[in-house]
């Protein structure tokens, strides 16, 4: 795909996204307070923002930072909200970077992108010696993803949903096929784990279930990362 299909792929994302919606902004939530167990001070590089949730979060932490997404209303939603953060509306592919990074949150990126693996190597590249890359993605063994599999829901774990397309999905990982890739570009993986242990449908889960148990979920996909709604990975150069 060239680089203006993208772009206006990325657009068609963009003007239906619906990262910051419901349960969906409590997961991303819930992911910065994993990923930031593991941010040491310096500075800090976050691949496709989207709405911006995980960015409000990581400006509380006031460490130099700068953004880098396709969506050019994304970027002027976080420019206008923290003009101190260095804005790039660029693809991944091409933005150049200054000074290394002493951490780079990929938050949602790799499932996007049509060369993972080339991603992670450019990223490799912007890490300062002892910096770390800090990635999460859907995981294909979710709870809910074995039970619609069994329920004939979906032809394996592994298959794109109804919401994987919605969001622009290009596949969804397991535990060893996202470990995999990473290793493929060259990167140690210093931790591996999950969070959000997900039994049902995102629709059924905001209907059904109190804001006490959505907490207590997420803190469950800690203990069972394997079939935890969402897998995260700790890699350095």
């Amino acid at each position: 795909m060239s680089n203006i299909e993208e772009l206006r792929r990325l657009q068609d994302i963009e003007s239906k996204s619906l990262y910051g919606a419901g349960i969906n902004e409590k997961a991303v939530r819930y992911s910065f307070e994993v990923l930031r167990r593991h941010i040491r001070p310096g500075r800090i590089l976050e691949l496709g923002p989207a709405e911006g949730i995980m960015t409000d979060q990581l400006v509380l932490l006031e460490q130099p930072m700068t953004v880098v997404d396709g969506g050019k209303g994304f970027c002027d939603a976080i420019k206008a909200r923290h003009p101190q953060v260095d804005v790039v509306n660029s693809l991944f592919e091409e933005y150049r970077s200054g000074p290394a990074f002493q951490t780079i949150v990929m938050g949602h990126v790799l499932e996007h992108v049509e060369n993972p693996v080339e991603i992670l190597e450019l990223a490799r590249n912007w890490l300062t010696p002892q910096g770390r890359i800090l990635a999460a993605v859907p995981n294909a063994r979710s709870l809910h993803r074995q039970a619609a599999t069994i329920m004939g829901l979906l032809p394996h774990e592994s298959a794109l949903n109804e919401a994987d397309r919605h969001h622009g999905h290009r596949r969804v990982y397991n535990p060893e096929s996202f470990r995999a890739e990473f290793t493929q570009a060259g990167l140690g993986i210093e931790l591996c784990g999950g969070y959000w242990l997900k039994p049902l449908a995102n629709a059924q889960l905001e209907s059904w279930f109190s804001a006490e148990m959505i907490d207590a979920f997420m803190v469950l996909g800690e203990r069972y990362p394997d079939i935890a709604g969402e897998i995260y990975l700790v890699a350095t150069r």
